[in-house]
């Protein structure tokens, strides 16, 4: 059998899991000039600043 998920984050300070939930992780392609190949840039976010951070 599978083992069931864990969605809950399990520490002991909920202030700091409530503010864990807060933060997302943004991957933008981005294409190389020199090959034309594409890329993928990682970022941890916070949710009230990702479309700036998408958008610059």
């Amino acid at each position: 059998m599978a083992k069931a998920a864990k969605t809950a984050i399990k520490t002991k300070d909920q202030k700091a899991a409530a503010e864990a939930k807060n933060w997302t992780k943004v991957i933008r392609t981005v294409r190389s000039p020199k090959t034309g190949a594409y890329t993928f840039k990682e970022a941890i976010v916070h949710k009230d600043k990702i479309k700036e951070h998408l958008a610059g």
